[in-house]
């Protein structure tokens, strides 16, 4: 049975690495998906095979209650989640993984207080070393994923928490940990580790609260990460080999993704990672102007006499779910020799590849949706740009404004444009909280109302042009 297992385990791993090779890439993701479901089914088959070979008449009905109403859960959220409502699940789902570690990590502790595991020497120092850095994993990312979810859902402002001496707080918080791992691996107690998770459990919730919402994306690439680590060390402790690998490909390539992020961003890691440490607040400067207003129809005749048009997608899309008549109008335009690109912000929506993913599920082509970096430079001898639901990423005061929360992020230089569309449900800033001067340049117009209408409106108004035309 154990070489099986063994087996078993090591063909699930190879296919857990080639998942995350196949979604590297737009053309290969659904294999990879693929792989990494028969990767998982495979795991899990060995383990409950294993579980239920060693578990008494209790314990087995136990597990299979266990696995039904999970899976239960697990095809009842997928089927109902929106693509708007992905980022607080996965958020959600990171609390959860952060949870059984704490859960395991004291499960691992009371076995050996009770006799129901015995270790002696160096052994036992080791097992409560990994219960209190797996505890400590686990409750940070419990608490701090719990947060994201909150702030992501809109239940509670996504603005930072700027507590007096939050630094000192952190390291505070670093430094308890530290003394108490020492202290419980020398003389194990309940109680310390009881501390222990309570202040796990509050660094976790002040991390990430200290965290603006500009940043969520990040945080929630990095509470993937952190939810890695928790499992591998979850791993340690039931000596599971399969755990450790797995936690630790979640771990390393989330943290090399909220590397990736942080760059796009121009966001110290350490900073993002550590609650904003080092981060001073500020306020933006207040932005005075007229705004101009268009209608469909004055869009669609711009859209006529343009040669080249880019299209910036932002959460604002996802919530209207435009994607589908954004994908019709592109294919309209192109069939009227019109160029039509996107340009994608790295951070886009509230979640790595938000936009990507809403533009291949209403398949407009891969080869047409660039990155900023690809396509900024082209910005200034565009004809159009629509900006369809994003704000933050498209505004000039990063770059202009020195005292702004997002300044010195990168964004999509639209202004430079010849024509500037924004659509908009209203005035109000976007998610950072940030006004945005871009309402109010020369070359801006604002469409007002839900942007999946306004687009339907325009590419009625397109058509008809075409057909008078």
């Amino acid at each position: 049975m154990q070489t099986w297992t063994t087996a078993a385990y090591l063909i699930a791993a190879i296919l857990f690495v080639t998942s995350l090779a196949g979604l590297s890439k737009h053309e290969t993701a659904k294999s990879g998906v693929l792989f990494g479901i028969a990767g998982m089914t495979i795991a899990l088959v060995a383990t409950a095979v294993v579980a239920l070979g060693a578990a008494s008449g209790l314990g087995v009905a136990l597990l299979i209650v266990a696995v039904v109403v999970g899976a239960a859960i697990g095809l009842w959220r997928a089927r109902v989640v929106e693509m708007t409502g992905m980022p607080e699940l996965i958020a959600l789902m990171h609390s959860f993984v952060g949870l059984a570690a704490v859960l395991v990590g004291w499960n691992g502790f009371l076995e050996v207080e009770a006799g129901h595991l015995v270790l002696e020497g160096s052994l036992l120092s080791i097992h409560h070393a990994e219960v209190a850095v797996g505890v400590f994993i686990g409750a940070v990312t419990f608490t701090g994923s719990v947060v994201a979810y909150l702030k992501l859902s809109a239940k509670i402002k996504s603005a930072p928490l700027t507590l007096p001496g939050k630094n000192a707080l952190n390291l505070g918080a670093l430094l308890v940990f530290a003394v108490l791992t020492v202290y419980f691996v020398i003389a194990p107690q309940v109680w310390i580790l009881a501390v222990l998770t309570v202040v796990a459990l509050l660094l976790g919730l002040h991390l990430v609260a200290s965290i603006g919402g500009g940043d969520m994306p990040v945080v929630v690439s990095m509470l993937n990460s952190y939810s890695g680590w928790a499992a591998a060390a979850a791993g340690f402790l039931l000596g599971n080999d399969l755990l450790i690998i797995t936690g630790a490909l979640v771990g390393s390539s989330g943290a090399y993704l909220s590397y990736i992020m942080c760059k796009a961003m121009n966001r110290s890691f350490i900073s993002v990672i550590a609650g904003g440490f080092g981060a001073t607040s500020s306020a933006a400067a207040d932005v005075e102007g007229e705004h101009r207003e268009i209608d469909a129809d004055g869009v669609a005749e711009l859209l006529a006499n343009a040669d080249s048009v880019v299209i910036t997608p932002g959460y604002g899309m996802a919530v209207a779910q435009a994607q589908y008549p954004v994908a019709e109008l592109t294919r309209t335009l192109r069939d009227a020799g019109v160029e039509v690109r996107f340009g994608v912000h790295p951070v886009a929506g509230r979640l790595p590849g938000h936009m990507n993913v809403l533009l291949a599920e209403a398949q407009v082509p891969y080869d047409i949706v660039l990155e900023m970096d690809e396509i900024n430079d082209d910005l200034a001898e565009t004809d159009v740009v629509l900006v369809i639901g994003a704000n933050d990423t498209v505004n000039p005061a990063a770059s202009e404004d020195p005292g702004s929360p997002i300044a010195g992020m990168p964004v999509l230089r639209v202004w430079e444009a010849k024509d500037v569309i924004v659509f908009k449900r209203s005035m109000a800033p976007g998610y950072a909280g940030v006004q945005n001067p871009l309402f109010f340049r020369e070359n801006t117009q604002m469409l007002f109302g839900d942007a999946k209408e306004r687009v339907q409106d325009i590419l009625a108004a397109t058509k008809s042009l075409a057909k008078s035309g």
